[in-house]
């Protein structure tokens, strides 16, 4: 914090604290069964106007999330990737197949949004 040695001390700018609160990790919705719940949902923000289909929630390992959507990519006849731990991005507008594909191989999934 820097004050004025003439006597004004009107803080114009501080990188000390302030009111932003660190934000705390949002839980993962868990079914009844005590594993997590996938959310399936569309995003097009941010990736000039393309949709993709998201799936949020999976607490599988590395390699077996890497295996799963692999044989989402090839039902789906479309490409993806694993850009996060316990994510799958599909490209385009697959949110009814991918649900229907991930309830057939018993994992608890839902539609997220709109």
């Amino acid at each position: 914090m820097a004050k004025r040695s003439d006597g004004n001390s009107r803080l114009v700018y501080s990188t000390d604290g302030g009111r932003v609160k660190p934000s705390a990790p949002t839980p993962r919705p868990v079914s009844s069964e005590g594993t997590p719940t996938i959310r399936v949902s569309r995003e097009k923000k941010g990736r000039g106007g393309k949709t993709v289909t998201i799936a949020r929630g999976f607490s599988l390992p590395d390699n077996e999330l890497k295996q799963l959507a692999q044989r989402l990519k090839q039902q789906c006849g479309c490409g993806g990737s694993v850009p996060a731990p316990g994510e799958i991005l599909l490209q385009g507008d697959r949110m009814s197949t991918v649900l229907r594909l991930l309830q057939e191989a018993g994992h608890p999934a839902k539609q997220a949004g709109g």
